[in-house]
């Protein structure tokens, strides 16, 4: 069966080399054990280097796929097809992998991200995340928390300094 590995964590990383190396480390040890899909919010510098590890590794390992869960579309950029009759707009954030937005454009933009984060863990297996759980506070220590409560694995890369 297909497992499935979602990402969270703080808007900002500590040591983001060392943190780097070990998502890397990681994510390669989940794709080895049948993990084949991978999703990512868009929404922090932990995010970003998710998805710069994923994209790494999807050279080696071609058969992953990879999500990036976005939260309002005006987080796309439009691009122009000049060759559709009236140059229509085309809204392609990310030409390498897929797209997806869950149900919550009516949702309060504060809002958004929870929402999305949380059905991130409903359709994952496994949690990567970069979490402070001393922290009371934020969207990532909610999205922890949640992932706790459903019975996710959950697997920390956040060390106290």
């Amino acid at each position: 069966m297909d497992k499935k590995v979602c990402f969270i964590g703080h808007r900002w990383v500590d040591s983001p080399n060392e943190i780097r190396k070990k998502l890397y480390y990681q994510v390669e040890a989940e794709i080895k054990n049948g993990c084949k899909t991978f999703t990512i919010g868009t929404h922090g510098e932990f995010d970003s280097m998710a998805l710069s590890v994923c994209r790494e590794l999807r050279r080696i390992y071609s058969d992953i796929t990879i999500q990036v869960a976005i939260t309002s579309f005006n987080t796309i950029k439009p691009v122009v097809d000049y060759d559709s009759l009236f140059g229509a707009e085309k809204y392609i954030p990310y030409d390498d992998v897929e797209t997806i937005m869950y149900g919550i454009e009516e949702l309060h933009y504060k809002q958004k991200i929870v929402a999305s984060n949380r059905q991130m863990i409903d359709n994952s297996d496994i949690l990567i995340c970069y979490v402070d759980t001393s922290q009371n506070r934020g969207g990532a220590i909610l999205a922890y928390k949640y992932a706790k409560k459903q019975g996710l694995n959950i697997i920390n890369l956040y060390t106290e300094n």
